[in-house]
């Protein structure tokens, strides 16, 4: 059986409003603690306008006899952009994948308060802080985390200098994807190029120390 839409009522309206800029402050607030671009405004005042859009939708659907998803759709579509905005490319990285998601999930939650389902955008808003935060304690602690690098290596040509660099590689990344190796015949070095993975927490420090203490080795670029 299909639901009967009623108009929202100016008391509902401001009810509904209000809810959803608190959910939203809610998700926000962690995105602010995380030093996430998207944090505690952008989060209360995308719920909010969203739980606005859904509002009016279905006012004006009921007015003119349209199509009240019409308007919520839109705004769907419209929050791609957004969340695109807050995802970044560092280096061979992309962050800001969980920051795009909480801004379209709650974008969402906010339709969902300003059609009345008040009760299911709490439990949403609820489990998405969950995985923001318990989620997010386990995987740190249980799931090592990895970053992918670019590292550019310099070389004197001699015997044994690409054996010890792979050696060294070996030992302070996790695994090595790509190795592309240049030699110059009469400049007598070698360029060696390789996309690897790493712990997170490992500094770009460590391991241009590692590297740079191979004998041989001239010059260093990490990315």
């Amino acid at each position: 059986m299909g639901t009967t839409l009623t108009e929202t009522t100016l008391l509902q309206a401001i009810i509904r409003l209000v809810i959803a800029m608190l959910l939203g402050g809610v998700i926000g607030y962690n995105r602010e603690l995380d030093s996430q671009p998207a944090g505690l405004r952008t989060h209360m005042i995308l719920v909010g306008g969203a739980c606005l859009a859904m509002i009016l939708s279905v006012n004006m659907g009921l007015a003119a006899n349209a199509d009240p998803a019409r308007l919520a759709a839109q705004v769907i579509s419209g929050i791609g952009f957004l969340g695109a905005g807050a995802i970044m490319r560092y280096g061979l990285n992309v962050r800001g994948l969980t920051s795009a998601s909480t801004i379209w999930s709650m974008a969402i939650v906010g339709l969902a308060v300003g059609y009345g389902q008040i009760w299911i955008s709490i439990v949403t808003t609820a489990l998405i802080l969950i995985a923001l935060t318990l989620v997010n304690y386990l995987e740190k602690k249980f799931v090592r985390s990895r970053t992918l690098h670019m590292i550019t290596i310099d070389a004197v040509d001699k015997p044994g200098v690409i054996e010890d660099i792979r050696s060294e590689l070996n030992k302070i990344t996790d695994t090595t994807r790509t190795f592309d190796l240049r030699k110059s015949i009469k400049g007598g070095h070698i360029r060696i190029q390789v996309t690897a993975l790493t712990g997170k927490d490992d500094s770009m420090e460590g391991l241009a120390s590692s590297l740079s203490a191979v004998k041989g080795v001239r010059a260093l670029h990490i990315e």
